[in-house]
């Protein structure tokens, strides 16, 4: 069985994480994303202000990076994000992540996101015990177009 597990965010992971983050597919799906995936320096500028987040970890695969996982305050509400390689989707990799990720970061209630037609990415948040709570129309950056988006809590 493969191994998944949390450690910090290294200088390494950012050109990788680069690159997962303006695969067409995955910003697709994503939807929420920057307005330009492709914009180098935007992208340093906003990890560089990421990194100083405690809750941020990097993902890895049998010791190979492939995602990362945070969680951060909107509003008042702690909300969780996460991003998993493309070809690491499917293989339970975002779900063993997400339980070790809360097993460490206890902040509850805590509020999941995603496109309601990102069925996998909404399968993950409902396997760790996140509920649908509602839905909201919003601005999709990737898609270039108003979409529906589901929220989700976990108490």
């Amino acid at each position: 069985m493969t191994e998944v597990a949390l450690r910090s965010v290294e200088d390494a992971d950012l050109d990788p994480l680069f690159e997962f983050m303006r695969d067409p597919e995955s910003v697709r799906m994503a939807a929420f994303t920057a307005k330009d995936p492709n914009d180098r320096a935007a992208f340093d500028t906003h990890m560089a202000k990421l990194r100083t987040n405690p809750n941020r970890y990097a993902i890895t695969q049998d010791g190979r990076f492939v995602g990362t996982i945070s969680s951060f305050v909107l509003d008042d509400q702690t909300e969780i994000t996460y991003w998993i390689e493309r070809a690491a989707w499917g293989q339970g990799i975002a779900s063993q992540a997400l339980t070790l990720f809360l097993a460490t970061v206890t902040d509850r209630p805590m509020y999941g996101r995603a496109a309601s037609d990102n069925l996998g990415s909404l399968r993950v948040l409902q396997k760790a015990g996140f509920k649908p709570i509602g839905t909201e129309i919003a601005y999709a950056n990737a898609r270039g177009a108003e979409i529906e988006e589901t929220i989700l809590r976990l108490n």
